[in-house]
C-alpha cells in the first residue's frame, strides 16, 4: 500500500466562484455555507475529506477583492494568512465568464504572498456552459497561469471531475499522519456552523443592500429542562445584527412574515446538525456601520 499523505488545501479566487459549493461537494456534507451573493463566506471553514489512503484538509476562504471597509480589510488580512499556512492553493476561476481583472489580482496576491505554495486552478461550474467554451476557457487560464500548473475543470452542482480533482490534490500532498479523526468532517464550533446557517437563509432571496451589513451571533444554546429522554428539545436564541433601520424592516418584512421564514428554513438545516429537534427564537438589532467600527467588529466576532 502506498504512504498515507495528508495536507491543507486552501480555495481561493473572486467572490461567488463556486469556493464553498465546491468544499462541500469534496466533503460530502454542507460544512461552508452557499450563497448566489458576494462575500456570503466569512470564516476559515475546514472540511475534511477522509479516505483510507489520505486526508485533505479544506480551508475554505472568504472571496479576496480589494477591500472598501475595514471587515473588508481584515477578511482579506485572514486569507492571505492563509495563503502561506497551506500546502496547497486552488485557484477557482468559473467556467462561464471570461477571465478578467479579478482573477489577474488574486493571482498576483497568490505569488507575491506564497511564492514557494503549489497552485492548482481548478475552473468551476463546467455544468453552465458548451463543451467548446469550456475548451477555451481551459486555453485562456493556461495562458493565464502558464504550463506548470495543473488545471482540472470540475462541476460541484453535477459532482462531475471530482475525483480528477481529489488525485490531483492527493498528488502534491506530503506523506504524513492524518491531522483529525475519522469521521469528523470539520472543526468549526458549532455555534460558528449555526451563526452562519442563519446568515445564509436570511440571505436567500434578498435585495443587494443587505449581505455586507448582516452579521449572526449566537445570544444562547440550551438544552429545555423537565423534556422526556428519547424527545430532547434545544433552545437557540440569535441575534442577527444589521447596519441601518431600513435593513431591519426587511430582514423583519411584513408583519414579521420574513423573519418566520428565515427561522424555518434556518431550524431545519440546524436540526440537521445538532441531530435533535430545536426552538429557534431570532431577534433582529441595529448597530450602525458595524463594518467600519473596530469596537463593534470585535464584539462581532471578526
Amino acid at each position: 500500500m502506498s504512504e498515507f499523505r495528508s495536507g491543507f488545501v486552501c480555495f481561493v479566487g473572486r467572490p461567488n466562484t463556486g469556493k464553498s459549493t465546491l468544499t462541500n461537494a469534496l466533503v460530502g456534507e454542507k460544512v461552508a455555507i452557499t450563497s448566489n451573493r458576494p462575500q456570503t463566506t466569512r470564516h476559515r471553514i475546514r472540511g475534511i475529506v477522509h479516505r483510507p489512503d489520505f486526508q485533505i484538509v479544506l480551508v475554505d476562504t472568504p472571496g479576496l477583492h480589494r477591500p472598501r471597509t475595514l471587515l473588508g480589510q481584515r477578511l482579506n488580512d485572514l486569507v492571505k494568512d492563509t495563503y502561506s499556512e497551506v500546502d496547497v492553493i486552488g485557484l477557482c476561476i468559473p467556467a462561464d465568464e471570461k477571465i478578467g481583472p479579478g482573477d489577474r489580482w488574486i493571482l498576483e496576491q497568490i505569488r507575491a504572498v506564497a511564492p514557494r505554495t503549489t497552485l492548482v486552478v481548478v475552473v468551476t461550474k463546467i455544468d453552465k456552459i458548451t463543451k467548446d467554451r469550456i475548451a477555451e476557457q481551459l486555453l485562456a487560464v493556461s495562458e493565464l497561469v502558464g504550463p506548470d500548473v495543473d488545471i482540472v475543470p470540475v462541476s460541484a452542482v453535477k459532482a462531475e471531475q471530482l475525483d480528477v480533482l481529489t488525485n490531483v490534490l492527493v498528488g502534491k500532498l506530503q506523506p504524513g499522519p492524518a491531522f483529525y479523526p475519522d469521521g469528523e468532517l470539520t472543526d468549526e464550533p458549532e455555534e460558528t456552523l449555526m451563526a452562519e446557517l442563519i446568515r445564509e437563509a436570511a440571505l436567500e432571496g434578498v435585495r443587494d443592500e443587505l449581505p455586507h451589513s448582516l452579521a449572526v451571533v449566537i445570544d444562547e444554546v440550551e438544552e429545555r429542562s423537565n423534556r422526556p429522554e428519547d424527545d430532547p428539545l434545544i433552545d437557540v436564541r440569535a441575534i442577527l445584527y444589521v447596519e441601518r433601520d431600513s435593513q431591519k424592516g426587511i430582514v423583519i418584512g411584513k408583519g414579521g412574515a420574513r423573519l418566520r421564514e428565515v427561522g424555518t428554513a434556518a431550524r431545519t438545516q440546524i436540526e440537521k446538525l445538532l441531530g435533535t429537534k430545536v426552538y429557534l427564537e431570532l431577534r433582529v438589532k441595529v448597530a450602525k456601520n458595524w463594518q467600519r467600527d473596530p469596537k463593534q467588529l470585535g464584539k462581532l466576532g471578526f
